[in-house]
């Protein structure tokens, strides 16, 4: 009877427990494996794919960090809030470039909406970035563009 059990445990057992590790490639390791010197098989796709995970979800709270399974979560969700957060700078910053050329228009009795429109109708090409760095930075200059757009909109400019 010892020699039957002996029999089906080794019928049941894997064949690295068995020493029999077959070559690169076989059919029972599948391509996400990879042997190593003295015949012990390794993750090597997976192992990688996890590690990089991980790798993004560095600096997280509790199990976020090192569990893969949490992990993987975590990361996605963040690549949501990144996404989304790049779009909303884009917003931030058109935003606060319209402020900044509306203060600066202003102080010479021109609302944004009116400065635009002349703008566009003048031959000067400078977006909304470069006037509001003008109008923050450099004022005389700024009052400069104001004042070559007023004439070419034929509006009396200070």
């Amino acid at each position: 009877m010892a020699a039957r059990s002996a029999q089906a445990s080794s019928a049941w057992a894997s064949p690295r427990a068995n020493g029999q590790i077959p070559a690169v490639g076989s059919s029972w390791l599948g391509p996400q494996w990879s042997i190593v010197a003295n015949n012990v098989a390794i993750r090597t796709f997976a192992s990688k794919k996890h590690k990089n995970l991980l790798k993004h979800s560095k600096g997280f709270r509790g199990r976020a960090k090192n569990c893969y399974s949490i992990a993987v979560r975590a990361v996605h969700k963040s690549w949501q809030h990144a996404y989304r957060g790049r779009k909303l700078k884009k917003r931030e910053y058109h935003k606060l470039w319209i402020q900044r050329i509306n203060a600066g228009v202003k102080q010479y009795s021109w609302n944004y909406s009116t400065f635009i429109g002349s703008l566009r109708k003048s031959d000067l090409k400078l977006d909304r970035k470069v006037l509001a760095d003008l109008a923050a930075t450099e004022p005389f200059a700024f009052k400069s563009v104001v004042q070559v757009i007023g004439q070419t909109t034929k509006r009396a400019a200070p």
